[in-house]
């Protein structure tokens, strides 16, 4: 569940900048449960209670989001109103991979596996098989 100052205004932001859609509102502005590619769910909350959005001294969480061309979905979340932390770019580790920001405060690696590529190449350990 992601908080929000405006559950309307992400819903919109939601499903202009990444392609989400909307599957159930709950209240005007309460809440809504939201499809995310072919088997995912996101659920977009107010925030009421003791529930709070992100604020501008920092941010908890990022959260990854697998799309086609990372170039593509960069550019769709910057015309939609997302902010810029990190432009597209190729890690050693295989990923092509951006850092966007949605207007309530939401941290977003938009990323695409380009290449497997052994952690032993860029200094990480396999610790247990998938």
């Amino acid at each position: 569940m992601l908080v929000y100052p405006d559950v309307r205004a992400a819903v919109a932001f939601l499903e202009a900048a990444f392609g989400f859609s909307e599957r159930v509102r709950i209240g005007d502005a309460h809440r809504s449960q939201m499809r995310v590619g072919a088997d995912g769910a996101v659920v977009v909350a107010d925030d009421g209670g003791d529930r709070r959005a992100p604020s501008p001294d920092g941010y908890s969480h990022e959260i990854k989001l697998r799309v086609d061309d990372v170039d593509v979905a960069f550019a769709r979340a910057l015309e939609a109103g997302a902010v810029v932390h990190q432009e597209p770019v190729t890690h050693p580790y295989g990923e092509r991979a951006c850092v966007v920001e949605d207007p309530g405060g939401h941290r977003w690696e938009l990323t695409r596996t380009v290449r497997d590529v052994d952690p032993a190449e860029w200094g990480g350990t396999v610790v247990a098989p998938w």
